[in-house]
């Protein structure tokens, strides 16, 4: 019996060192094993990257996210801001760790000037060989730093031609009591100080605090003949003619018109703002090359097509253009000229002069 004992033991002994060798030579001997799953979980942690995009409402083509998805197998987180103001607020406070975000030119330099952007690598931005010569080295990034253009346009007023019988070619018209709450003005402070700058014969980039005085005096005096203050509502509160005139972004004028054809669409004689979005990187973006990617997909030629088909802003891109539908690219009043721009401003940004602005904002919408 002993020696049974005996012989079972040292059977299952023999059993654990065979089975501790194996496990030795598994370990020692399978470096390409090792290898292959350490670029498995890379693939993994590849796959599992979610870009953040920080977008104006209604901004892009419907499939176009879809796309980049797709073609690239990274996952977009695409969020949503209304004004270039909520945007800044959320990306200062680090409230959201945005991948990409596409704010305007005086905030790209406002975001540029408190370290808030990260230079891009445009080597992984090829398809930057398609935005037209004219709006590269602007004023807000001169040197093609930070931002790569997207859309660009004018503000103005979008009006009914059932309801406006008289000539719109004056900011002044949006003073008229004959039209008392049958107008909309942007929720947007750059826009709606700009107006009534531009109606006072002042430069929107104004530092004065007596003109901005008075544009805040003009706004609150024009107060009880607006409906009200809105931003992307202002488009289907138009096509339904809700209202007769409306302080409009050219691109939401282009799709109201389409919508509903007793809609046109001016620029005052006073002047008006030329504006630009650009994407741009934002610090907190922890994927840096895949915001690149993502730039660089958004300056394909057939998704710039789509958007700036889809959007109705006028496109940047070279090679977009040449697909959209030469009546649209041919309209002045949407693909204005370098000679119609004469009294056009580009808003700039002065730390100082906004801690005016944004008082005087505060102000108008208090009251």
């Amino acid at each position: 019996m002993r020696n049974l004992v005996k012989i079972v033991l040292a059977i299952v002994l023999f059993s654990i060192l065979i089975g501790t060798f194996a496990g030795c030579k598994g370990g020692n001997g399978s470096k390409d094993d090792l290898n292959a799953n350490q670029s498995g979980n890379k693939n993994e942690s590849k796959k599992k990257v979610v870009l953040n995009v920080y977008n104006w409402g209604d901004y892009i083509e419907e499939t176009v996210i879809d796309g980049f998805e797709k073609k690239y197998g990274i996952k977009v987180n695409y969020e949503m801001f209304t004004t270039n103001e909520d945007m800044y607020v959320k990306i200062k406070s680090g409230a959201g760790n945005y991948d990409v975000a596409i704010p305007s030119d005086y905030m790209i330099k406002r975001m540029i000037s408190e370290n808030l952007l990260n230079k891009i690598n445009f080597n992984n931005i090829p398809n930057y060989k398609y935005i037209e010569e004219r709006f590269k080295n602007l004023a807000f990034d001169p040197n093609n730093e930070y931002s790569v253009p997207y859309m660009w346009g004018t503000v103005g007023i979008l009006y009914n031609t059932t309801m406006v019988d008289e000539p719109v070619d004056s900011w002044n018209i949006l003073w008229n009591k004959k039209y008392e709450k049958q107008i909309f003005m942007l929720d947007s402070q750059r826009d709606s100080l700009g107006v009534a700058l531009k109606k006072l014969g002042y430069s929107m980039n104004t530092r004065s605090v007596e003109e901005l005085e008075e544009a805040k005096k003009a706004l609150l005096e024009q107060k009880p003949l607006v409906l009200a203050y809105v931003v992307d509502e202002v488009k289907d509160k138009m096509i339904a003619g809700e209202g007769a005139l409306a302080v409009v972004w050219s691109g939401d004028a282009f799709y109201c018109i389409s919508e509903n054809p007793d809609l046109a669409y001016a620029i005052p004689k006073e002047g008006s703002n030329l504006w630009f979005d650009s994407m741009v990187i934002p610090v907190t973006s922890g994927h840096q090359e895949e915001a690149e990617l993502f730039i660089n997909y958004m300056c394909e030629p057939e998704v710039a097509f789509k958007n700036a088909d889809y959007i109705g802003y006028a496109t940047p891109h070279s090679e977009a253009k040449k697909m959209l539908d030469p009546e649209v690219v041919n309209d002045r009043a949407f693909y204005p000229l370098e000679e119609d721009l004469g009294n056009f401003e580009i808003f700039e940004y002065d730390a100082e002069a906004m801690k005016d602005y944004d008082r005087i904002w505060t102000e108008v919408t208090s009251e």
